[in-house]
């Protein structure tokens, strides 16, 4: 394996480039994929999420494209926060080489991004749904596209964009380099390579299904009734930053205002907050003003934050592959970190399948069920029930999985009066109000009251409550 970025094949230009960004050795992915990239074949890279696979697409680019003018490359992207993340680091490596990238993603105005394709800038860089938006409307050509760029395939395939995809490599030339990149590579990645890639060179750092290596691993076998608590109890425990993954919208803003009522810096991030909320939160996020940052899956795939020490799964997710994608927001490069998962009776099975496909069983973690911040979490969540009377249980979320339509990911809901836009107009990071979402806040389930539980043997959910 090559040591150094010189032994690649890179010009001067690019290792000056890598140089400057402090880049002092490239990562597996990197040395594996580069060089057949520079040489014009087709690659399907399969490393988990954190291994450095922007570069090991972005430098071969802008090696092609030296002297060229015009839209010659075109990189997809399942989010707008990957599609940010990935016009950055284009940005970066593009200095004094005369290549102009453009972000071409929803939630912002389509004029600054039709004029980026009348001024032909030389990289685009696109979530599928607001691009197909672009072709409807004419204002976008795809006619001289040297290089297609798939990135995280896979989560483009599972948010639904297969049909948008379809339509876009309708309108690029066959003739084309084409390079995908993906943590996983399932079936259907794997037949969407095969229609649409020619004689691939396959690099695989790690197998499918690998998840971060330094990210300590663990479950913790708790009730509905007991997530936040339990929540609440390991934010107390540590000082980590915290990136918290809820499956749906109306979780994310339950858990934000629970994080937010126990006194912890908190923002939130999810389809239906604004793209400049969303960018708030992230930044925030990214330079501390916000220790926690609650998320739906839409964020999977686009924070690149340095070191987030602690991620937590607070419902697993109904897709086993976009586990690997979370536990990979921690323990990135050179860092280490840990993943938490909250697996409750209803999600066994999810839990199973994770475990299936990560090829690990989970360490069982204890709940810290005589934690202070637990217990006056869940009194707190017992005396919001007996005060507001009987209610449907709800917030497990597990029913249907939620998914992405055909933008999702790409543009917002355009609905109002949702949860989300509440506090539109106010910071992330302020205290909720205590008992501001009543019973609802606890994410508990039921009516009437309940004591305090003990402590439950390790691994376990506990007994059944008699009928």
């Amino acid at each position: 394996m090559s040591k150094s970025f010189a032994d690649l094949g890179l010009s001067q230009k690019a290792l000056h480039a890598l140089e400057r960004a402090g880049f002092e050795h490239p990562t597996p992915i990197q040395a594996q994929a580069i060089p057949p990239a520079l040489a014009g074949k087709d690659v399907i890279g399969t490393a988990a999420t954190g291994t450095g696979k922007t570069a090991a697409f972005v430098m071969p680019i802008l090696e092609r494209l030296a002297g060229r003018t015009g839209t010659r490359a075109l990189i997809l992207a399942p989010t707008r926060e990957l599609a940010l993340q990935i016009g950055e680091e284009v940005e970066r490596f593009a200095k004094g080489r005369h290549v102009r990238g453009a972000v071409v993603i929803g939630g912002v105005g389509m004029g600054q991004q039709a004029a980026a394709f009348r001024d032909r800038h030389e990289i685009v860089i696109a979530t599928p749904g607001r691009l197909v938006d672009h072709l409807e409307q004419g204002t976008a050509r795809l006619d001289e596209i040297e290089v297609l760029v798939l990135d995280e395939a896979d989560r483009m395939l599972d948010m639904g964009f297969k049909p948008q995809l379809t339509r876009i490599l309708r309108r690029v030339p066959r003739a084309r380099q084409t390079l995908l990149f993906s943590a996983t590579m399932g079936g259907e990645v794997a037949d969407f390579s095969r229609e649409h890639l020619r004689d691939p060179v396959r690099v695989e750092v790690a197998r499918s299904g690998t998840t971060a290596e330094r990210a300590v691993q663990h479950v913790f076998l708790a009730s509905q009734e007991e997530k936040l608590p339990l929540l609440l109890a390991l934010l107390e425990a540590d000082e980590l930053s915290t990136l918290v993954f809820t499956r749906t919208k109306r979780r994310a803003d339950k858990v934000w205002k629970a994080v937010a009522r126990a006194g912890h810096k908190v923002a939130r991030i999810h389809a239906d907050r604004s793209q400049g909320q969303r960018r708030m939160a992230l930044d925030g996020f990214k330079d501390g003003t916000y220790r926690v940052l609650v998320a739906t899956d839409i964020a999977a795939r686009g924070i690149d934050v340095a070191e987030i020490g602690h991620v937590v799964n607070f419902d697993l997710p109904h897709v086993a592959e976009d586990y690997v994608h979370r536990v990979g927001r921690t323990a990135r490069a050179a860092a280490s970190g840990r993943a938490s998962s909250f697996a409750s009776p209803e999600e066994k099975d999810l839990l199973r399948g994770i475990e299936k496909l990560t090829r690990v069983e989970l360490a069982r973690a204890e709940v810290p069920r005589t934690s202070a911040a637990f217990t006056a979490e869940l009194e707190r969540a017992r005396v919001a029930r007996a005060t507001s009377g009987p209610s449907r249980p709800h917030g497990g979320g597990h029913g249907r999985p939620h998914r992405g339509g055909a933008h999702g990911g790409a543009r917002p809901a355009a609905h109002g009066g949702h949860a989300g836009h509440a506090h539109a107009a106010a910071s992330d990071g302020h205290h909720a109000a205590a008992g501001h979402s009543g019973g609802h806040a606890s994410g508990g389930h039921g009516s009437g009251g309940h004591a305090t539980p003990k402590a439950k043997l390790v691994g376990s959910w506990g007994p059944k409550r008699r009928r």
